[in-house]
């Protein structure tokens, strides 16, 4: 597996990767997550322009396999999103995309990872709390955080429980 910054002619495949990893919400009940549309090309390339689009991708093939996004929020990368695709699943590329997010996030002066999830869903949370992620108390929000869980909320994302997580560097 390689992990690399993605390329313009990869977003679809990025689209692909996030509508089947969304699947795997539908037998936990959460089919409006599994039907929810996944980023748009302009929405992935925003990020990509930026440099903080990367993915993780067979060494041998080059199939991407994976890919994370987010940016700088409040003096912490905020990772807005890092979707494995199921076909990898359980291989560590999850794992590896946010280490290697966390160098860029060092290299670039930030002090932690910062991302919201579901609490309940065993590849979210409980996940993450393996990698160091620790729950924020609502009063531990920074105001970047919050604008983040309000959009979230507008979305209708919290039917199901939610948190905001944080991991220093």
């Amino acid at each position: 597996m390689i992990i690399r910054s993605a390329v313009a002619a990869e977003l679809p495949r990025l689209q692909a990767v996030e509508t089947a990893a969304g699947e795997l919400f539908r037998p936990l009940g959460m089919a409006a997550i599994a039907d929810d549309e996944p980023p748009t090309t302009a929405e992935l390339e925003r990020y990509r322009a930026a440099g903080h689009a990367w993915v993780a991708a067979d060494e041998e093939t080059g199939t991407v396999l994976a890919y994370l996004v987010g940016e700088p929020v409040d003096g912490a990368f905020h990772i807005e999103q890092v979707t494995v695709h199921p076909d990898a699943a359980r291989r560590t590329v999850g794992r590896a995309l946010i280490a290697y997010a966390a160098d860029r996030a060092r290299d670039r002066g930030l002090t932690a990872l910062t991302l919201t999830t579901f609490t309940e869903v065993p590849w979210n949370a409980p996940y993450y709390e393996r990698l160091g992620f620790r729950r924020l108390a609502q009063d531990d929000l920074t105001p970047g955080l919050r604008a983040i869980r309000a959009t979230e909320a507008g979305l209708g994302l919290d039917r199901w429980p939610r948190v905001c997580m944080r991991r220093e560097l």
